[in-house]
């Protein structure tokens, strides 16, 4: 972890190892530091520490590796690498960027995903490779849900991967889609927004497929780390990632995933992609697409000040739109953000997502747990 002061005058001297007295959630290598970012932490400080009050909320998990994929990833005494290891899916296809060893240029990265197979590299049993014994009778809830209904194992890790679908479900819960309408019984429409990991775990997509029977799902996917040559590519996801035993039935002809661009055949899932900011894009994509649900995974509002054109955009468009981040106090500061530009305060309240990705991110700046898709909140 960086020192909290780092950059106030005069080098770090060590390893930031003094912690703060109040909240416990960041550190400093000297007390000098500590003392001169005072000015800019005691604005936080009190938040931070009833945030870290939550921990224990923030780490509980049904699976059987939660342990080993929160405290134990942020004492240190495992890796994002070692976890990945054990299973058999260290920096192998849709796993090779869960952890930092797997990540090159994400352009080369996609290239390299993309020529390969599509599939969860794990058996039958570990994942979900084709539809559901049965539909949903009931909103799922979290984790244990879901596992439940798709007759999966605790064990599996395959919520590392299915936190970015799930998520996009419980957004439509939250954002007031809970039970489609009749304008979107058939066809919803979601733009999405800033891409960049999930870019090279597109096939997880496919289980929206199961998530939302009956309806033909539409995703615009809007960001600057699209790759130039994939710009305006469309990939219809025909059936769910596959499995690795060869008498599946996820390897019949039927069930393939089809990348290429041109008549959609059957498709349940349309990913359509493109390079830029959604406020340069919009006005084209809305000819052929205008959105029931605009999403914005791991937004870090506050961080990067092309956000302020996009949130004026949406509210002027009036769309529900959903945001989440890694750690509460992001999401804080992205909602102090938006109320600056709309005037309005947020319409889907900061909450914790129960479909954050069940395991930690190495090196945040917080000793905070953070996850991909920590918490939610929406305008």
């Amino acid at each position: 972890m960086e020192c909290a002061g780092k950059g106030r005058g005069t080098r770090c001297i060590g390893p930031a190892r003094r912690r703060c007295g109040r909240c416990g959630a960041v550190a400093y290598c000297s007390v000098s530091h500590q003392i001169s970012h005072w000015s800019d932490h005691k604005g936080e400080c009190e938040r931070l520490e009833q945030q870290m009050k939550c921990v224990d909320v923030l780490n509980n998990f049904p699976f059987t590796f939660s342990e080993e994929a929160t405290v134990q990833v942020c004492e240190k005494q495992e890796t994002r690498c070692s976890f990945l290891s054990k299973r058999g899916i260290h920096g192998v296809g849709m796993w090779m960027c869960e952890c930092s060893c797997g990540l090159s240029s994400s352009a080369a990265s996609f290239e390299r995903a993309r020529s390969k197979d599509d599939g969860w590299d794990l058996p039958r049993i570990l994942c979900p490779c084709y539809g559901p014994s049965s539909p949903i009778s009931k909103d799922l809830c979290g984790w244990k849900d879901y596992y439940e209904w798709r007759s999966i194992p605790l064990h599996s890790p395959i919520a590392l991967l299915l936190h970015w679908p799930l998520t996009i479900y419980y957004a439509a819960q939250v954002a007031g889609l809970r039970s489609f309408s009749s304008e979107i019984s058939r066809k919803l429409c979601i733009h999405y927004l800033g891409p960049e990991q999930e870019l090279l775990q597109l096939p997880v997509f496919g289980e929206l497929r199961a998530l939302v029977p009956g309806v033909q799902v539409h995703m615009e996917i809007i960001g600057p780390e699209i790759p130039p040559n994939r710009d305006g590519e469309k990939i219809y996801l025909c059936s769910y990632a596959h499995c690795t035993d060869s008498d599946c039935i996820c390897k019949s002809p039927s069930e393939e995933l089809d990348h290429s661009v041109g008549t959609v055949r059957s498709s349940a899932v349309t990913l359509h992609l493109h390079k830029g900011f959604y406020h340069d894009c919009f006005r084209d994509i809305i000819k052929d697409s205008f959105p029931h649900l605009i999403i914005a995974p791991n937004a870090g509002i506050a961080a990067y000040s092309s956000w302020s054109s996009t949130i004026e955009l949406i509210k002027e468009i009036n769309v529900p739109a959903v945001f989440s981040d890694y750690c509460e106090e992001a999401c804080h500061l992205a909602a102090s953000c938006i109320t600056t530009l709309t005037g309005c305060p947020l319409s889907v309240p900061i909450q914790l997502n129960p479909f954050r990705q069940p395991m930690v991110v190495e090196d945040s700046a917080l000793f905070l747990p953070c996850y991909s898709n920590c918490f939610l909140f929406g305008m």
